[in-house]
């Protein structure tokens, strides 16, 4: 007889809810650690500096922290994958299709594909920090002890 432990029903219902989740999260966190750090430097706020290729770069402050406010995200996207998603082997899964979401998101705000390499660097960055805090959160969950009550049995 097969073992239910850990069986897994394919369930396209659950995916794409979960990937709808995780580009809400993305975008909600990316939105307030954007509306942070312009509070921060008194900047104003815009679509720009969210699909915009030409803001993200080393050259200008306004650069370097929307750079700043991905790297954050990508940490709370994390946490958003250990809270929602709760599996090891689908972080780096969930998030390639998130950043995968956001470079189409990119393309067609700004009609064309990136061309800067400060945006590419940027993402895979982010695309890496997220897969391996998300997957280490994961697995730290998924490998804790199951506590085994050894105490005396009694009304058996």
């Amino acid at each position: 007889m097969a073992s239910n432990f850990r069986s897994y029903i394919w369930d396209p219902i659950l995916i794409v809810s979960q990937i709808a989740l995780m580009q809400c999260i993305y975008y909600s966190f990316l939105g307030l650690w954007l509306a942070g750090v312009d509070s921060l430097v008194q900047s104003s706020r815009s679509l720009d500096q969210i699909f915009s290729y030409e803001v993200l770069g080393f050259a200008t402050l306004q650069g370097r922290l929307s750079m700043m406010a991905f790297i954050l995200n990508s940490l709370t996207c994390a946490l958003g994958l250990w809270f929602f998603i709760r599996r090891g082997k689908q972080c780096l899964d969930f998030t390639v299709t998130v950043h995968f979401f956001h470079m189409i998101g990119c393309w067609i705000y700004n009609s064309h594909l990136p061309a800067a390499l400060s945006w590419w660097l940027v993402n895979v960055a982010c695309m890496a920090l997220m897969a391996v805090i998300g997957e280490y959160l994961c697995m730290r969950t998924e490998l804790r002890a199951i506590p085994v009550n050894s105490g005396p049995k009694s009304n058996l």
